[in-house]
């Protein structure tokens, strides 16, 4: 039995809304990597969605942050900010 390569990881395009939610999260710190992944998908689904608010949506994804939740999403709308988008 051989064991085959890992598929290629495919980035999302720079201007999509995807990798600017990934990218808003990218310098929080968390336990795991993947707690920074849970986060940027809830971040993902708040801006295309827009239900409820962006608190809500950190809140939602179970991230264990080592900051405070307000200083993440403080993090996070800047940063959204910063990339021309309003949050």
């Amino acid at each position: 039995m051989t064991t085959k390569p890992p598929s290629t990881v495919q980035e999302f395009p720079p201007d999509s809304i995807e990798k600017k939610a990934y990218l808003s999260v990218s310098s929080i710190q968390t336990e795991e990597p993947n707690d920074r992944n849970r986060l940027g998908y809830h971040v993902w689904r708040w801006l295309m969605t827009k239900q409820g608010t962006l608190e809500q949506a950190v809140a939602e994804s179970g991230a264990r942050l080592h900051i405070s939740r307000a200083e993440a999403v403080k993090i996070i709308r800047d940063e959204l900010a910063r990339q021309g988008i309003t949050a």
